[in-house]
């Protein structure tokens, strides 16, 4: 097993660049519109690593103007297509894409630019939504892609990418090639690679050859570090794709912030040039690609800052049945001594004893949320199929459920606070269950991880909203947001010997 240590000897260090030099080089001229990113994101956890952007769950064109109109450089729309089939993930890509660019026409409007939003585990509809995105722009706009540039690194939560491979950090200087952890045999969309061009070679079928990919590699995003020159590291990534043409895609090595800015002010510089990229990514690139600071993550004060004066206590609704959201839940509900669980029983959904069974959680979830904090999650067996649809089926059946009991809470007892553990249950619990249609982030609950959204209006406004991703924070971080938001939380608990701590 390779440590990060040795498999980083060989190239040199990273170069410090600050936030605000890549705020400036991509910064429009004077008599330019402004340039805006459209971040179609396939499940809501993309929001974690930025702030202060607006957010969109429904997307028609005046929900793009809303967007545009906040003056922000980049613009986040809940696709929630990681839980759809591909032709229906496929028509809501290219209708979002038709929406932001119908909103954009005319005089005065911004200049948008997309970027494809996936998971920094692999999974989500690759090659398919890009694919979508330049097909939809090359229709409505006449304007071609040159290439399609790969970014899954997410180094807070573990996610590296070294010699054109993507790795999960674990342990002390340990690093898993991704195909050997769980997400790679994911039911829907499992893999066998971690090369990242044998992935996309893989995931296209053939369609495109390992050989064809693009490679930045270390080498090429920290060629100035020599001279502590980021004008040498853009100008090495600007040359490297100065071939890109017909959405040729590229992968890039990051291992650390400073690399994912050296590869922004490249990508800046590339454009500069005339190139026209569009970009699938973890969900840090867009705040370096922007020039966004890390925000450090919100104090208790900071994320209860115009919350409603509600006495319920809070509900943590757990959808994601990976190991770290389980591992999570048990250290949360043997610290938290005065919050009620609520299971959702997944079997009893998938027969005729549903009505019955959600009528009785819902009254179950109202009943103690009076004085206690509610754990509402659903069953942690987990129905297999062999079946990749069937699987989607029921993962949505089971949303479904979800969704069905916050609205309904929502009516009778609106919460103090709501937590969504999981990217699909974020997604499906903030525009369904929540009806939250237009957001602010507001920033990380955790060092670049967790969300919190505040909506602008509708049922949930003055109710804080926390998107919680099924697979990050180590094992006490669910318990350490909810401590943050819950005023029936004990403040002081003793340590908690932690097993297996890991970002997954």
């Amino acid at each position: 097993m390779p440590t990060e240590s040795d498999l980083l000897s060989t190239y040199p260090p990273d170069l410090a660049i600050p936030a605000e030099e890549v705020a400036l080089a991509g910064r429009a001229a004077p008599q330019d519109p402004p340039r805006i990113l459209v971040v179609l994101d396939d499940d809501p956890t993309g929001t974690q690593s930025v702030a202060d952007l607006p957010v969109l769950t429904q997307w028609d064109v005046a929900d793009f103007a809303w967007a545009f109109g906040q003056g922000k450089p980049a613009v986040y729309v809940l696709t929630n297509t990681r839980s759809l089939d591909e032709p229906e993930a496929a028509r809501r890509n290219a209708e979002i894409v038709r929406n932001a660019l119908a909103a954009a026409a005319g005089p005065g409007a911004p200049r948008i630019g997309f970027v494809s939003r996936g998971d920094s585990t692999l999974r989500g509809h690759y090659p398919l939504e890009p694919d979508t995105i330049m097909a939809t722009v090359r229709e409505i706009t006449g304007e071609t892609t040159d290439g399609v540039v790969l970014v899954p690194a997410f180094p807070e939560a573990g996610r590296v990418t070294i010699g054109g491979v993507h790795y999960v950090r674990a342990g002390e200087d340990r690093l898993v090639p991704v195909s050997d952890t769980e997400f790679a045999g994911d039911a829907t969309f499992g893999y066998r690679h971690s090369a990242l061009a044998r992935y996309i070679e893989e995931k296209s079928a053939g369609r495109i050859a390992a050989a064809s990919v693009i490679p930045l590699g270390l080498d090429i995003i920290r060629a100035g570090s020599a001279t502590s020159s980021s004008e040498a590291s853009a100008a090495a990534i600007a040359d490297a794709l100065e071939d890109a043409a017909d959405g040729v895609p590229v992968i890039a090595d990051i291992v650390t912030e400073n690399d994912l800015r050296a590869l922004a002010l490249g990508l800046v510089e590339a454009e500069r040039r005339g190139k026209k990229l569009l970009y699938r990514v973890g969900p840090p690139f867009v705040r370096a690609r922007i020039g966004q600071e890390v925000r450090a993550q919100l104090t208790a004060d900071e994320a209860s800052e115009g919350a409603g004066a509600s006495r319920a206590g809070g509900l943590i609704v757990v959808g994601s049945h990976v190991g770290v959201t389980t591992r999570q839940l048990r250290v949360l509900t043997e610290q938290h001594h005065h919050a009620h669980i609520a299971e959702i029983d997944v079997e009893q959904l998938l027969d005729d004893r549903s009505d019955r069974h959600l009528d009785a959680v819902v009254q179950d979830v109202v009943d103690h949320l009076t004085d206690a904090d509610v754990i509402l999650q659903t069953s942690r067996l987990l129905v297999r199929t062999s079946d990749a649809a069937s699987s989607l089926r029921i993962a949505r059946t089971v949303s479904a459920a979800v969704v069905a009991v916050v609205d309904r809470v929502l009516a009778l007892r609106p919460p103090r606070f709501v937590i969504a553990k999981g990217g699909i249950t974020s997604s499906d619990v903030a525009a369904h269950g929540l009806h939250i249609r237009r957001a602010v982030i507001r920033g990380p609950m955790l060092p670049g991880i967790v969300s919190m959204w505040q909506a602008v209006d509708g049922p949930a406004a003055g109710i804080p909203f926390v998107v919680f991703a099924g697979n990050v924070g180590d094992d006490a971080s669910l318990a350490e947001v909810t401590r943050k938001l819950s005023t029936l939380f004990p403040t002081a608990e003793p340590a908690h010997a932690l097993d297996g701590v890991t970002h997954d």
